[in-house]
């Protein structure tokens, strides 16, 4: 019986070791709790980083699952409860708004967007499934930023970069986006991230009430808003999406 390849072993621990560990694991910690030589384990890590299936964090140096791992195929996201239990909702948003849908979680301080439902016409159009999205322009961002401290706390650390003219990049004008996202329930995308796109977001909620990813519609700014403001019908739309969601993930009512 041929051996098992020792290198592919250790890095298939490595994974393990970052899907059931903490959020981030040190250099130290990743070789300590597999038994390698920290020059081993850097290797593994440094070869594991270079196929994009572990990140590591600039600030902290820490290492955690990359999104790669989810870009291998649609196998791993039919598994995934939340895309899973989203499918049809999603579809049907995208089939009564006439735009694109997009799910999509928190990932290495950004959103990663785990499902794109394609505008309804013959247009030309780019599966974005594994892109990510930064958390503090974005309608799906800001929706994550605003319900779910962990991504609220990223999008405070990140550098908030000005995509557009519109975009909010100071800390105090970004919170006070957030309490207004709290305070109706959705948030907003018009050119701050892409000049000439606008995209509403709201949050989706598991059984236990927390926030565990969020939906939105995105399309072109003259389709997607009557003026400045977004279209109202699409917003009570991508709300209703995500309560039924919500409601197939045992949250209850919202």
């Amino acid at each position: 019986m041929p051996k098992n390849i020792q290198s592919l072993e250790r890095a298939a621990a490595m994974l393990r070791l970052l899907a059931g560990g903490e959020r981030r694991l040190g250099l130290s910690d990743i070789a300590s709790s597999l038994d390698l030589a920290k020059g081993t384990a850097h290797g593994i890590l440094r070869t594991l980083q270079a196929e994009g299936f572990v990140e590591q964090d600039p600030a902290s140096g820490r290492y955690q699952l990359g999104a790669e791992l989810l870009r291998l195929g649609n196998s791993y996201l039919d598994v995934h409860e939340l895309r899973a239990r989203a499918l049809v909702w999603t579809d049907d948003l995208a089939r009564s708004s006439g735009e694109s849908v997009h799910l999509g979680v928190l990932h290495q301080h950004g959103v990663l967007v785990i499902h794109h439902v394609f505008r309804p016409d013959d247009s030309r159009q780019v599966l974005e499934v594994g892109a990510m999205q930064p958390l503090h322009s974005t309608a799906l961002g800001k929706v994550l930023s605003a319900y779910d401290p962990v991504a609220h706390s990223e999008a405070m650390e990140v550098d908030r970069k000005a995509f557009t003219p519109r975009t909010i990049t100071g800390l105090d004008d970004f919170e006070a986006v957030l309490e207004l996202t709290r305070a109706r329930g959705w948030a907003a995308d018009v050119e701050e991230t892409w000049e000439g796109v606008a995209s509403v977001a709201a949050p989706i909620h598991d059984r236990r009430r927390m926030p565990v990813g969020a939906v939105a519609i995105t399309g072109a700014v003259e389709r997607v808003c009557n003026g400045e403001e977004l279209r109202s019908e699409l917003i009570a739309a991508v709300r209703d999406c995500a309560r039924a969601v919500s409601r197939d993930l045992g949250a209850g009512r919202f």
